[in-house]
């Protein structure tokens, strides 16, 4: 019996009051490998604070370090599903369904309004979860979204960039948002309001090859990979090893190609400097904008 008592039913017991750790407890730093407890990656912004790492964050995240408090979303205009009835190992349309499950969002870019620093905005933002923040028609069309909302309420727009080119499902129809967003862009700079890109990492493909690059102010994050193609697709092409840095946000930095790069903690307040001073809300800026912050 003492055995019974004094070990079977503790043993027993302790079984039965365990509690089952949280999958989502902690998360491992894709850079240094240091685990970081989630509460403490969430306050810094999904940044690691052992490495200085920038972790790719959605767009309900970037709308809340961005405008002021509330904000509302805007709709993007239904576009045709699956035109090309496409399928290699999966159906379009189940790619697509579990994307939409697994990001709660319709497609790759979202789009709201509302204040920084009391000053109207306009922010779109590209989740790189939405199957690599591709872009199709929908992404396209939000785009234009965007930019017609900044347009009809005299605000600045911000688009945030993080995607790994066209989407390959749509074909040609991909490739047609290309022009499509550049347009866009065109009508907003000749109502004269500010286009501020902010790119991140990683931004590449035909997004890189039209609206992403149009900015009147071009950032960047921190290390964020930049370019038309991949660096291992450019050294097989031309057969010699690239620059150390290469493609990446501060290596276009001193190349001329952006404007500056800002870490995400003073991402906000270096974006609400610029939108007052390029919309004539509040003072200029007394001193030359900086080149990494």
């Amino acid at each position: 019996m003492n055995w019974i008592t004094n070990y079977v039913r503790p043993k027993i017991r302790a079984v039965l009051r365990r509690r089952e750790t949280p999958d989502d407890l902690w998360t491992k730093c894709p850079s240094c490998g240091q685990m970081i407890f989630q509460k403490d990656l969430i306050a810094a912004l999904q940044v690691c604070p052992h490495c200085d790492h920038h972790l790719k964050i959605g767009a309900k995240e970037r709308f809340e370090a961005t405008f002021d408090g509330t904000y509302e979303e805007i709709p993007i205009q239904a576009v045709p599903v699956d035109p090309l009835k496409f399928r290699d190992e999966k159906r379009y349309v189940d790619r697509l369904k579990e994307a939409r499950t697994k990001t709660g969002q319709e497609d790759s870019i979202r789009v709201a309004v509302g204040t920084i620093d009391r000053v109207p905005l306009v922010v779109a933002v590209q989740s790189f979860a939405f199957m690599g923040g591709s872009l199709g028609m929908a992404a396209g069309a939000a785009i234009v979204t965007a930019c017609e909302t900044a347009i009809r309420r005299r605000a600045a727009l911000v688009v945030y960039t993080g995607t790994g080119g066209a989407r390959m499902q749509e074909g040609i129809m991909s490739l047609m948002q290309m022009p499509r967003t550049t347009v866009a862009v065109a009508m907003l700079r000749e109502a004269g309001l500010p286009y501020i890109v902010v790119l991140t990492d990683p931004t590449t493909g035909g997004v890189t090859a039209s609206f992403a690059m149009l900015g009147d102010i071009q950032i960047a994050e921190p290390n964020a990979l930049i370019g038309l193609s991949g660096p291992r697709v450019i050294e097989q092409t031309i057969r010699e090893r690239l620059p150390e840095g290469f493609q990446r946000a501060e290596y276009l930095l001193d190349h001329g190609i952006l404007d500056m790069v800002v870490h995400r903690h003073k991402l906000r307040e270096t974006l609400s400097r610029l939108v007052r001073h390029l919309t004539r809300k509040g003072t200029a800026l007394s001193a030359p904008l900086p080149t990494r912050t």
